[in-house]
């Protein structure tokens, strides 16, 4: 299932539990726990059980159990009166709206602070931080992957994220206490950002990951 299915649910209430049991009817490519594959109706139902287990939205079970905690105060799915103007080359692009069926797999807008703060957050968090960086993946896997990040050979965690005009990544090394960040609002900056974010983190852990952290979910 690809995003042009869940474009006819628009903006309802009930988007994201329609765009769920999408997701569940179309099955699984493979058997679950045999082959990774990276794929967004993974977080479309996470967070349309997080929603239901709220008893509420999954935009307010969000900034419940992650937004407030956490003071992310500049972290939100409505689009700051600020907003950087993204761009795809010299184009200048327009705002878009994120589909709330989508949301659980993106849409949220923040800050390089904010983002920090959040890595700091899950570092502080050593219950979570070891749940979340547990390898789910199997030798034959193309990559090591815990629960929604990718894993380097000396522990670091990373992922990037991708929309039009807009690249940001994000990397953190749990042992060193360590996390970096960088967004950019151009869209083909995705490899330069990954090759900074590796660079850091090069004299921590002798990895050169920039090829890895530009791949991710590609």
């Amino acid at each position: 299932m690809d995003s042009t299915a869940l474009a006819p649910l628009g903006d309802g209430p009930h988007a994201l539990q329609e765009a769920a049991r999408l997701v569940v009817g179309t099955g699984n490519e493979h058997e679950p726990g045999t082959r990774w594959s990276y794929y967004n109706g993974n977080y479309i139902l996470a967070g349309a059980v997080l929603a239901a287990l709220s008893d509420t939205s999954y935009e307010r079970a969000v900034a419940k159990t992650l937004l407030g905690p956490w003071n992310l105060s500049r972290t939100s799915f409505d689009a700051p009166r600020d907003a950087t103007t993204g761009w795809d080359g010299p184009t200048e692009l327009p705002l878009l709206g994120y589909p709330r069926s989508r949301r659980p797999s993106g849409g949220l807008w923040s800050s390089v602070p904010d983002l920090l703060a959040a890595g700091e957050g899950l570092l502080a968090d050593r219950a979570l931080l070891d749940d979340i960086r547990r390898p789910r993946t199997t030798p034959d896997d193309p990559v090591v992957q815990g629960l929604g990040w990718a894993l380097g050979s000396s522990g670091q965690m990373y992922l990037n994220g991708r929309l039009p005009g807009y690249r940001a990544a994000m990397l953190l090394i749990p042992d060193k206490d360590y996390v970096s960040v960088v967004v950019t609002n151009q869209q083909h900056a995705l490899h330069a950002a990954a090759r900074v974010l590796s660079d850091m983190q090069q004299p921590l852990t002798n990895d050169d990951l920039a090829t890895a952290i530009d791949r991710f979910a590609a």
